[in-house]
């Protein structure tokens, strides 16, 4: 509270510093939560075309899949994908976005060749291909969401902090040491005309006194004339 600060100009004049450190503060995070909202809306629109690519591709796999089950059998398909030796790999690293740490996931060996998925070209027929490239195309977006989902949920919980933090500097910290300073510059203003008057005051005493000295001088004059 304002009364718990002691009324000095020294206090004041470390008030008034941070007060103009608050408000660049406060600016600066303002423009980092608007940047990071624009930031996130860009991402949204990426990951909405993610999503609905996603969606598109696991259909489509889906009815590849469906369509190789009816025409080859349930254990030539479990066959094909039982054959696979080499599994993708996933790797992540990381990339700033104005000072957020968002994950970039990287992948190899999802899209393979004819040779590299194991089942044999002669054992199997176009269905079964067409499902293998079917789900190595779904993985591949996957993975995508994953890194875009990701990023989004960084982004958005930066935002809510840099959000809290703004509000806290304008709603908390600010007006708080706002009221604190006009309560040191109105105790201040107090002081001073405390001050003038007690120095009127003295000046009017001590002004009185000399007329009194002055009138005792002359009426001792007086008198000592008339004798």
């Amino acid at each position: 509270m304002a009364q718990d600060v002691k009324p000095t100009r020294k206090n004041l004049m470390q008030i008034e510093d941070r007060i103009e450190l608050s408000e660049r503060g406060h600016d600066t995070l303002e423009k980092k939560r608007d940047g990071l909202i624009m930031e996130f809306m860009d991402i949204l629109d990426q990951a909405q075309d993610v999503r609905a690519d996603l969606e598109e591709t696991y259909d489509r796999a889906q009815d590849r899949i469906d369509m190789a089950r009816a025409m080859e059998g349930d254990v030539a398909v479990r066959g094909a994908a039982a054959a696979l030796k080499e599994h993708p790999e996933i790797t992540t690293q990381s990339k700033n976005i104005m000072g957020v740490v968002v994950p970039q996931i990287e992948s190899t060996k999802v899209r393979k060749s004819l040779d590299e998925r194991g089942y044999g070209v002669l054992g199997t027929s176009a269905r079964i291909d067409e499902v293998a490239e079917a789900y190595e195309e779904l993985l591949e977006q996957i993975i995508l969401a994953a890194e875009v989902e990701t990023a989004m949920k960084e982004l958005l919980d930066e935002i809510e902090t840099t959000k809290r933090r703004v509000n806290a500097l304008e709603f908390t910290l600010l007006p708080q040491l706002n009221e604190n300073k006009e309560y040191i510059e109105q105790k201040l203003e107090e002081q001073e005309r405390e001050e003038i008057f007690r120095m009127k005051k003295i000046k009017a005493n001590k002004e009185a006194a000399e007329k009194a000295e002055r009138e005792a001088e002359r009426e001792g004059g007086e008198a000592a004339g008339s004798a």
